[in-house]
């Protein structure tokens, strides 16, 4: 067998090909080491990240204070499980309260385990607060969301290639179209618990829902007595040019979801955020986690909310996500349907008769820029927060060439 070091490209997607399960459809490309918006494969090829692995790396691939402190920590204890404190968790759930406002905070690993756990709470809390009757609670979801993969994730999906072939699902959810607030009062009933939605639909296509809609959402939810849930784990943390999307209607949800760029993607790290009347409603044996709040995980999120904050990565997402949205409408192609979107996170649409957003994703990667198609027809652009004006132009011009071939 050739030493690593040796293996091709080829090589790698070969080897991918022949021990691991066929569950995504990357672009071609092995990406060796990576640094801020940069990325470099195994051949030396240096390719500028517009995907920001899904907006988990917003502070940038790598960024040297949250590595120092995941090597400080490193050499001190990385898990206890939650059956003894550590010194770390305290101070990451009072940090992230007071940077959120809420009132209490569950750490948990992944982005789906944190919806899991919303879930958990909006449950709890219709059974004992608002008097639902047992097993009974519903939860209404929005058509075209993503929440995650597990078995309840996918059960609220609407997206066929999600669900084919993993039933039974769970019950429980009502799905609505998204945007349409006359659906939602008609999908209230007394046995609902809470309303789950995303503020800007991620895997959909860069959806944004039309103006007002979340803040006359939460008004619905309060008069009749159903919680608005929000899954932030892609929006929030500074990439819509907010801390949190729903910011820009001045709402304030009843629970948030969070996660990805959480630990600026050095390591799966999320949580969910609510008042105490919710979260404090937990009890010792209701739900947990071996790595949930690990000092480990808790010190890095430490570090990477101080990185957002310090270096003002949300306002830099506001300013420059206006700046290249601006550039991108531009381009006068007639396959371009539409672009949209807020701070850093924007999807160009293309009509059908374009032939799909891949071809043109492929493209891309051969002039040294990576993005990823989703929904089909769109191009999602996402770069890391930590990108430069001149990087944006670099990547215009690129994309400018593609879309104008």
């Amino acid at each position: 067998m050739k030493p690593t070091t040796a293996l091709s490209t080829a090589d790698y997607i070969a080897l991918e090909a022949r021990h691991n399960a066929h569950n995504y459809h990357p672009l071609d490309i092995v990406v060796e080491r990576a640094e801020g918006p940069w990325m470099w494969d195994v051949e030396g090829r240096k390719y500028l990240d517009f995907l920001a692995a899904y907006s988990a790396v917003n502070q940038g691939h790598c960024h040297p204070r949250i590595v120092e402190a995941a090597r400080d920590q490193l050499g001190k204890v990385t898990l206890t499980s939650r059956a003894f404190r550590n010194d770390q968790l305290p101070h990451l759930v009072k940090e992230l309260c007071e940077l959120s406002g809420f009132d209490m905070c569950l750490p948990m690993n992944s982005g789906a385990e944190a919806i899991e756990t919303l879930i958990k709470a909006a449950r709890k809390w219709a059974y004992e607060v608002k008097g639902v009757l047992n097993n009974q609670a519903e939860i209404v979801v929005c058509k075209d969301n993503f929440h995650g993969r597990t078995t309840t994730a996918i059960s609220m999906s609407t997206e066929p290639d999600y669900r084919k072939n993993f039933g039974p699902f769970t019950p429980g959810f009502l799905s609505i179209p998204y945007g349409d607030l006359q659906a939602l009062e008609d999908a209230i009933n007394p046995n609902t618990a809470a309303f789950l939605v995303e503020p800007i639909q991620g895997e959909a296509g860069v959806n944004i829902p039309p103006p007002g809609y979340l803040a006359e959402a939460a008004a619905l939810c309060k008069k009749h007595k159903v919680l608005l849930a929000v899954d932030e784990i892609q929006t929030g943390l500074g990439r819509t040019g907010k801390l949190f999307a729903f910011q820009h209607e001045n709402v304030t949800p009843d629970l948030v979801a969070i996660g990805k760029a959480l630990s600026g993607g050095i390591l799966p790290v999320s949580a969910v955020l609510a008042t105490r009347d919710i979260l404090g409603r937990f009890k010792p044996g209701d739900h947990g986690s071996t790595f949930g709040g690990a000092p480990f995980a808790a010190r890095v999120a430490r570090e990477a909310l101080k990185v957002l904050v310090e270096e003002r990565l949300v306002e830099k997402s506001a300013e420059l996500g206006e700046y290249f949205k601006g550039l991108l409408q531009t381009i006068h192609n007639p396959l371009i349907h539409e672009v949209r979107g807020r701070g850093l996170f924007i999807g160009l649409e293309l009509k059908p008769q374009a032939g799909g957003a891949r071809q043109y994703c492929e493209a891309l990667m051969k002039e040294g820029l990576l993005c990823k198609e989703t929904h089909h027809h769109t191009i999602r652009f996402a770069p890391p927060l930590v990108i430069t004006k001149e990087e944006l132009d670099w990547a215009f011009e690129r994309i400018k060439k593609v879309l104008s071939a």
